[in-house]
């Protein structure tokens, strides 16, 4: 039985990760590691958390001797490295949280893999999930690739870009056999609503205001989480060493627009005027670092290893917007921080 080590599977991209690995692979046995920050929700798994080839640990990467510990007790043939701190935000508020896990964390996990595999490299991976906010920001055409340099203008693309080109050294220094690949925005069932979209749906069930960074111009290309979930199980299986793959959805959409394709979606499923919730739009001064225009080119991706998405994005956001309506309870459990108490409680002593 392979045994994959999967960090930061409690959360948003990671939780989809973990359900598709244990219920497609019944011969592996996944492991799934999360520190339960905030944006980690064991709710995200009742479905799966039953299954005999399914064990949550709880840890932080941060921590080295415990990354050391678990590789040498459970004897881990694969990674997949997800766990990061991921907001902008948060990280222009506190970057040393973000180096500490996005880079410490990485390394450490690095360091127990090299430690372990012994140079047996057969039959491991070590996979690392990253983003395309790594390359900084695109003008009005164009679109990053495989090729394109590296250029973080925050706090959290540096980090990000800094755990890349460690997991690229270690490769290239050691031979340990690793993979990254860099995404777009993620969106879809499970997400934290601090990000975009989950944010402004409960703003708008709840009428509260729907704040909107400088004049809503800046374009990001989305893509539905389940198919970036799939993604991740082609690239994890069928990729060579030392390769890295762009992931996209192929769905442009500025700010501003995207928010109003929200609205209309919500007004209809609200029983509102069309459009009434519009009034909710509020804008704010922009973010400092605030990239114009995010686009990825995943060609290589589809070409090689045949992965395109599903999904386009209005059908996507329906479906999105569907859960968020059927799992109210998860949504206000979420946002009031009850679960965070029950982890305190459970864990807090561990």
């Amino acid at each position: 039985m392979k045994k994959i080590l999967i960090t930061g599977g409690a959360g948003f991209i990671g939780s989809h990760v973990v359900r598709l690995f244990v219920n497609k692979y019944p011969d592996y046995h996944i492991y799934n590691l999360d520190k339960l920050t905030y944006a980690g929700n064991l709710l995200n798994l009742t479905d799966v958390e039953s299954k005999p080839n399914y064990t949550f640990i709880k840890g932080d990467i941060v921590d080295g001797d415990l990354m050391l510990k678990l590789f040498k007790e459970h004897q881990f043939d694969g990674v997949i490295h997800l766990a990061a701190e991921s907001h902008v935000d948060r990280s222009i508020e506190n970057p040393m949280e973000f180096v500490m896990t996005n880079v410490v964390g990485t390394v450490n996990l690095l360091n127990a893999a090299k430690a372990i595999w012994k140079d047996q490299w057969e039959g491991k991976r070590f996979y690392h999930v990253s983003t395309d906010e790594v390359y900084g920001a695109l003008g009005h055409e164009g679109f990053f690739t495989e090729e394109t340099a590296y250029d973080p203008h925050s706090p959290y693309s540096a980090s990000k870009a800094g755990s890349d080109h460690f997991v690229r050294a270690y490769h290239d220094t050691y031979g340990l056999p690793t993979i990254i690949s860099n995404c777009s925005n993620n969106y879809g069932p499970n997400q934290f609503p601090e990000k975009l979209i989950p944010l402004f749906l409960n703003n708008i069930r709840n009428n509260k205001p729907l704040p909107v960074y400088g004049k809503g111009e800046n374009v990001r290309d989305w893509l539905y989480v389940i198919d970036h979930a799939a993604a991740i199980d082609v690239i994890f299986h069928k990729g060579p060493d030392g390769e890295t793959y762009n992931i996209g959805g192929h769905n442009e959409w500025k700010n501003i627009d995207l928010i109003k394709v929200m609205i209309k979606v919500m007004d209809k499923k609200l029983g509102r005027e069309p459009g009434s919730s519009e009034k909710l739009i509020t804008y704010v001064t922009d973010r400092a670092g605030h990239d114009l225009r995010y686009a990825i080119d995943s060609s290589k991706l589809q070409n090689e290893l045949g992965w395109k998405p599903s999904l386009q994005f209005e059908e996507g956001i329906e479906k999105t917007i569907d859960w968020y309506f059927n799992n109210e309870e998860w949504l206000d459990s979420t946002t009031s921080g009850d679960y965070q108490k029950y982890y305190d409680q459970m864990y807090g002593h561990r």
